[in-house]
């Protein structure tokens, strides 16, 4: 009743201010009502606070201080602030410097630009860094690159995961070279940090520009943005004084980012807490797969199940239309009837996202898992988006990206093949399908962590293989794995495509076959062709199949499993 009284008080007060003069003009209690400088509306103050500094009008986000983040992110009263005064100095004796750092320092209560320290994020442990745009645009300083780089480097000795919310106008003009110069010293401490085996968050928020772009802001394990936050190397005004073009609208923003590949996932500021948790608890490695011997006897049960009597009728070619179906489970499915928590990660870090591969971090039966699956559309207009399956060098590079952060972690990979073949494009020739797949290979074969690829519908040549170099790879009854699809076999070796189920005949693509030259390690019962109505029968065979394959492997060496693979692809 209270805020609705003030709201009409306002609104009486903003007519007769319009109309009156200025001498008459009343006065409004200061920090009642403030005006939205995203949609110009006026905003009740509390409201604001209430909505985690989020115009509640147009949603707008306001740019939050260092010790505001800290009270929304960190958990009340754990929060121990490291190397909060340093000793300052005017490398170039830049003239006004002193007074310019002074003056910062008296209007935001800091030190220097970015707040620094250690706490608990829904209990969960972390080194916290939160740069102040108030503080010279939170330019990287000396200072600053000092604190970040040693609160990094104790962060490694501790064991501790860091998170940084960047926020920057880039590189301190005033400190010259030995400003750019803490680009390198902070990403060095990075790289020391990820060689430990240690977690790095990257929150990108509005701005983050320049230097600091180049450097820490972009160099997380995972990279998240809060919406439409600018980000970018060069600010939008130089670009268009370089080039003497007007920018198109959206350029820069978190969500160009995204589709471009160079960031994770875009949060909402209310859920942000919550997803930092989450990805804090998907690194500590809670809980553990059953024991070996509690699984064997369920597995021999569920997956040595005889195969359909209609199965035994089946020729090949009816295998790859029932491969090909579209009611058939897609790698997402999958995901969602076998692993909890799924949180899907995005981009390949170098041009864009690419729809026909999905992955991230989940859970099976408490164990941190990255999952990976090409994933086809169920309408024409998910199909266009996720291009039927096919990936580009991108979806490769992004699988790639995936794996090898796993392997920094000692996480499983699992991989879901569905796919009729990589994309054969001008512009995946154009970005490098060839090298792309060739990567995969390449990098799998020496991951250090166990790694299980499971052919669920179409496996279609190297673009297939690309996420199948496994320590074991296993079959849905119903999917077939091959060189190339019977129609282009067929259009190669004997000029008709018409022959196509006879070549899936000769191909010897069916998962019985290919089992009987030992090319495959198990076969995924379907008493049924899988669909979604009885999906989650055919996921708990599978969960019974899996948890053994990671106790078997989970009890390996790094080496065995290395060598494991190896020589499953070498006796072939």
């Amino acid at each position: 009743m209270l805020k609705d009284m003030f709201k009409k008080t306002y609104t009486r007060i903003d007519m007769r201010y319009r109309t009156s003069r200025p001498e008459d003009q009343p006065n409004i209690p200061e920090g009642l009502w403030r005006k939205c400088n995203k949609c110009g509306q006026p905003i009740y103050v509390e409201d604001v606070k209430n909505n985690f500094y989020v115009c509640p009008k147009c949603g707008g986000y306001f740019r939050v201080h260092a010790r505001r983040r800290i009270e929304m992110v960190i958990d009340d009263g754990t929060f121990e602030e490291w190397d909060k005064e340093m000793e300052f100095s005017n490398p170039l004796d830049f003239p006004g410097y002193e007074k310019k750092v002074l003056a910062a320092r008296e209007k935001t209560g800091l030190d220097e630009a970015i707040v620094i320290g250690k706490g608990r994020i829904n209990g969960f442990p972390a080194v916290v860094g939160v740069c102040d745009a108030r503080f010279i645009m939170s330019s990287m300083g000396h200072v600053v690159g000092e604190k970040i780089t040693r609160a990094v480097e104790r962060a490694t000795s501790e064991k501790l995961p860091v998170i940084i919310f960047a926020c920057s106008g880039g590189a301190r003009m005033q400190e010259g070279l030995v400003s750019l110069m803490q680009m390198a010293k902070t990403s060095a401490a990075l790289k020391r940090h990820q060689e430990a085996g240690q977690l790095y968050v990257s929150v990108l928020t509005d701005p983050t520009t320049g230097g600091v772009t180049a450097s820490f802001a972009m160099l997380g394990d995972i990279i998240l943005a809060e919406p439409k936050a600018l980000i970018g190397f060069a600010g939008p005004r130089v670009i268009e004084q370089t080039i003497g073009q007007k920018l198109p609208e959206g350029f820069q923003r978190s969500e160009f980012l995204l589709e471009h590949g160079f960031v994770d996932k875009i949060v909402e500021r209310h859920e942000l807490k919550d997803t930092l948790a989450k990805i804090l608890r998907f690194h500590q490695g809670v809980g553990r797969v059953s024991q070996e011997g509690e699984v064997k006897s369920a597995v021999k049960q569920a997956v040595s199940s005889p195969a359909s009597s209609a199965a035994e009728e089946k020729s090949p070619w009816d295998t790859v239309l029932l491969s090909r179906r579209s009611d058939r489970p897609t790698a997402l499915d999958y995901i969602e009837a076998i692993f909890d928590e799924f949180m899907e990660l995005h981009g390949d870090r170098c041009f864009r996202d690419d729809g026909a591969v999905v992955g991230g971090i989940a859970l099976f039966h408490g164990k941190p898992v990255t999952v990976i699956g090409q994933q086809k559309g169920r309408s024409t207009k998910d199909n266009i988006k996720r291009n039927f399956g096919m990936p580009s060098p991108e979806g490769y590079r992004k699988a790639l990206r995936l794996m090898k952060e796993a392997e920094q972690f000692g996480r499983p990979v699992v991989c879901f093949v569905d796919t009729p073949g990589a994309f054969c494009g001008l512009e995946a020739e154009e970005r490098g399908q060839g090298e792309a797949i060739a990567r995969n290979l390449f990098e799998m074969s020496s991951l250090k962590v166990p790694v299980l690829s499971v052919v669920i519908g179409e496996g279609g040549s190297g673009g297939a293989l690309a996420m199948a170099v496994a320590n074991e790879v296993w079959m849905m009854e119903n999917s077939v794995y091959s060189v190339l699809s019977p129609e282009g076999f067929a259009s190669i070796l004997w000029k008709d495509s018409k022959k196509a189920p006879e070549a899936a005949r000769v191909m010897k693509m069916t998962a019985k076959d290919l089992k009987e030259l030992d090319l495959i390690e198990r076969i995924i019962p379907e008493r049924e062709p899988v669909n979604l109505e009885n999906l989650n029968s055919v996921a708990a065979n599978m969960d019974i199949a899996m948890r053994e394959f990671f106790s078997k492997y989970g009890a390996m060496s790094t080496g065995q499993v290395v060598s494991q693979r190896y020589e499953r692809f070498r006796r072939m």
